[in-house]
């Protein structure tokens, strides 16, 4: 399996949900969360261009701008800011590694709020050292060990780990 934004999302999540997803074993699909998520993805800014292909990636929406491409990602809260902006740091890393330049734009709805996220020489070496750990999990015969954290209860993976 080739590293993705989805991997990228959850390796800052937990390193044992790249382990599950790299083997398809798909989350709790009656989790409350995933259907939420999925509710506001199709039902937010309906006026703009939605769900972009590029690659092995796919973007949420292109918002307009006359100066520049910006790509925007639809989340239903900031709860994993942090994960969310590494996901559109790899999506602007594809770009540029096919010539495209843009900048990035976290959308959260529900809280009314935007966020910039730009691509620059630190945070490329961060993200390349990221891929790299993702291939080392990837690698591995048998998932990291769960490691309870605040991101457990709401995770489509709960029972897997710890039923």
């Amino acid at each position: 399996m080739e590293v993705n934004g989805t991997l990228i999302w959850y390796y800052n999540i937990c390193k044992r949900e790249v382990w599950l997803m790299s083997r398809n074993i798909v989350p709790d699909q009656h989790n409350e969360n995933i259907d939420l998520g999925k509710f506001l993805h199709e039902n937010s800014f309906s006026r703009k261009k939605k769900e972009i292909s590029f690659g092995s990636v796919k973007f949420d929406v292109i918002l307009d701008t006359k100066e520049k491409l910006v790509i925007g990602e639809t989340k239903k809260s900031s709860r994993y800011e942090e994960a969310s902006k590494w996901q559109m740091i790899f999506y602007l890393k594809t770009l540029r590694d096919a010539g495209i330049y843009a900048e990035g734009v976290m959308l959260y709805p529900e809280e009314k709020r935007r966020d910039e996220v730009l691509l620059d020489s630190s945070s490329l070496k961060m993200l390349n050292e990221m891929v790299n750990e993702i291939n080392l999990i990837m690698e591995k015969e048998e998932p990291p060990k769960a490691q309870k954290c605040k991101y457990c209860k709401n995770c489509g993976y709960f029972e897997y780990c710890y039923a």
